[in-house]
């Protein structure tokens, strides 16, 4: 990142993010061209130039700055890596009838990829999963609601495709065989529950035919 060339004015981290501890983070606040004023949420000691009061978290600053460091040296090849892994994940999978790549497939960070899986839903695409893959249907701040995405409806899916994305993460620590493993375990659930969805579909015509002829 580099807030001059980008344009940044308020700019919110956290270290959890990248590898460090929980609970600490960072802000940038532009000081000139324009100067960002912030009024401060605790008051107190004067901490932080003002803006937080409170005894700093000096193990977790001092972790995530390790945490940065550690992302210099190594996010370079780590990005590589894991594009590589990522594209083998969705190359896969894609394979599977009417599965989609949502989002932008060039500018997008190179270890997540968001896919629908057309007439299934992703919460029970999750519960088929929840054993043995670590996935997520959205975001975890709205993990409790049960609307379509506004981030996938933004992207301009519908509904039904919107509520059958799921999100894949890797991670630094992922291995091949691991993108093999979920290849298999989530084409497995696909097929299954899209039998499972002809057999209801062909029960209801059976019933609604039935209804006619009574």
């Amino acid at each position: 990142m580099d807030v001059e060339r980008d344009g940044i004015d308020l700019m919110a981290m956290t270290a959890h993010k990248i590898y460090g501890p929980k609970g600490v983070g960072a802000l940038f606040v532009r000081r000139k061209n324009p100067r960002v004023k912030l009024v401060a949420q605790m008051d107190g000691g004067g901490h932080e130039r003002g803006l937080r009061s409170g005894t700093l978290n000096v193990p977790g600053i001092v972790g995530f700055g390790k945490a940065c460091e550690l992302c210099m040296d190594e996010m370079k090849e780590d990005a590589k890596r894991l594009s590589s892994l990522r594209g083998k994940l969705e190359a896969s999978l894609l394979t599977l009838n009417e599965v989609y790549v949502n989002g932008d497939i060039q500018n997008r960070l190179p270890q997540m990829t968001n896919l629908s899986f057309k007439g299934i839903s992703g919460q029970a695409l999750l519960m088929a999963l929840n054993k043995d893959i670590a996935l997520s249907s959205g975001s975890a701040c709205t993990s409790a609601s049960l609307e379509p995405s506004h981030v996938m409806k933004a992207l301009g899916l519908d509904d039904d495709l919107a509520h059958s994305s799921l999100r894949f993460g890797l991670g630094r620590f992922t291995k091949e065989e691991e993108i093999e493993y979920t290849v298999a375990k989530v084409s497995e659930a696909v097929m299954n529950l899209r039998q499972l969805n002809a057999l209801l579909e062909e029960n209801k015509e059976g019933v609604a035919s039935t209804g006619e002829r009574n």
